[in-house]
């Protein structure tokens, strides 16, 4: 049975991958000479090569490794987005402030990670352990006084005397991995070739896990 495995896809070759969101949008011709577009997809999917991340042989070892482990396609796993990976810009720190989840109505205590770009929010899961700051109203909350954080659902939940009032602007800031799995069952390595410089090809793809 196929399950998700809380495990970080090697960070230094993730660093070195390339790839990015995908949407799969159906744009109809029409007679009159304008087109109509629909969105297929709610949320966009994120596509990678990680083989470009792939300098030594100690890094092609590791993901043979890893990848056996996963057997091929079939486990998810962690992976660090080398373009996007935190709530706030590159070069900066995560704030508590950085996005905003949604108001507090004085009964719900559990609040899904999102990440906004300007009018679409994309849902987060997998979160980064020890890396969610909360605040409510702009004020900073202490994880396991205030909140706790359920790091493979992505959502953050207050204590039974600590939710929000109503009213209350309940914002975080977060680093996080995406859930992601092999897209392909078999790798094709030559160690001729990656000593000449050929670079293999690692496919990996989003999954909503």
């Amino acid at each position: 049975m196929a399950v998700f495995h809380d495990v970080r896809f090697p960070a230094g070759v993730s660093f070195g991958a390339t790839g990015g969101p995908e949407w799969r949008n159906e744009i109809v011709p029409l007679t009159s000479g304008f087109e109509q577009r629909n969105a297929r997809w709610a949320q966009s999917r994120r596509h990678y090569d990680a083989g470009t991340g792939v300098r030594s042989l100690a890094d092609l070892d590791e993901v043979m490794t890893f990848f056996e482990a996963r057997r091929g396609s079939l486990h998810a796993f962690r992976f660090r987005d080398p373009f996007d990976h935190l709530s706030c810009r590159s070069g900066q720190k995560p704030a508590a402030g950085d996005q905003y989840l949604g108001k507090g109505d004085g009964i719900n205590g559990r609040f899904q990670l999102v990440k906004h770009y300007g009018e679409y929010v994309r849902t987060i899961t997998k979160a980064q352990g020890g890396s969610v700051r909360v605040a409510v109203n702009g004020v900073e909350k202490l994880e396991a006084r205030d909140f706790t954080v359920e790091l493979i659902a992505g959502q953050i939940v207050f204590g039974k005397d600590r939710i929000p009032p109503t009213g209350a602007r309940v914002t975080a800031g977060f680093s996080f991995d995406v859930p992601s799995r092999f897209d392909t069952d078999r790798l094709t390595i030559s160690i001729r070739s990656f000593a000449a410089g050929e670079i293999p090809t690692i496919p990996i793809v989003e999954v909503k896990a």
